[in-house]
């Protein structure tokens, strides 16, 4: 696992220890295998503008250095925490506490439905086949979905993720935000 922090270029200064913040009482996302640079760069900003900690599970589809993941965080890269894991193994070992929530088509409950607990973990998989069978198949009860018309196939990740993290602010009262 690595812990990554980014200068305003947006390059890696190394693998660094944890800020001192309680990461208990954060918002966390969960991107596991994320495909595209463009939806984790936007992930990223959000993260930035919410406080919330990026966790990105391996293997990725693409570099971390690469452009177009830069361009769509801007200049924010400074103000993300990072975590990178080898698998989603290892995202579950390093992180043994706190609630998960699923992103999926497949979901039974909306995203409204579920009342989310600070420390949790917010889940989505990646661009093209969502969250592994297995992995939805560990949290049955938190998996929901974010309603759309029935022809369409998905929405698009990162907005995705925005949905929901302000959905988890909004019921917390947007702690820290102005």
């Amino acid at each position: 696992m690595e812990v990554a922090r980014r200068d305003v270029e947006g390059t890696v200064q190394g693998v660094i220890e944890r800020r001192t913040i309680d990461l208990n009482k954060r918002l966390n996302i969960v991107l596991v295998e994320p495909e595209i640079p463009p939806n984790t760069g936007n992930v990223a900003r959000l993260c930035a503008a919410t406080g919330a900690t990026l966790h990105l599970v391996k293997p990725l589809g693409f570099s971390i250095d690469d452009k177009q993941l830069k361009r769509a965080g801007l200049d924010y890269w400074h103000l993300i925490d990072i975590v990178i894991y080898e698998n989603f193994e290892e995202f579950e070992e390093k992180n043994p506490e706190g609630p998960r929530y699923l992103a999926s088509t497949k979901g039974g409950r909306t995203h409204t439905d579920i009342m989310y607990k600070p420390g949790g973990y917010l889940l989505f998989g990646k661009e093209t086949k969502g969250l592994a069978t297995e992995i939805l198949a560990r949290y049955p009860d938190t998996t929901f979905r974010l309603p759309m018309r029935a022809e369409a196939r998905s929405l698009n990740l990162s907005n995705s993720v925005a949905v929901v993290v302000y959905e988890a602010l909004r019921q917390w009262g947007f702690p820290g935000l102005v």
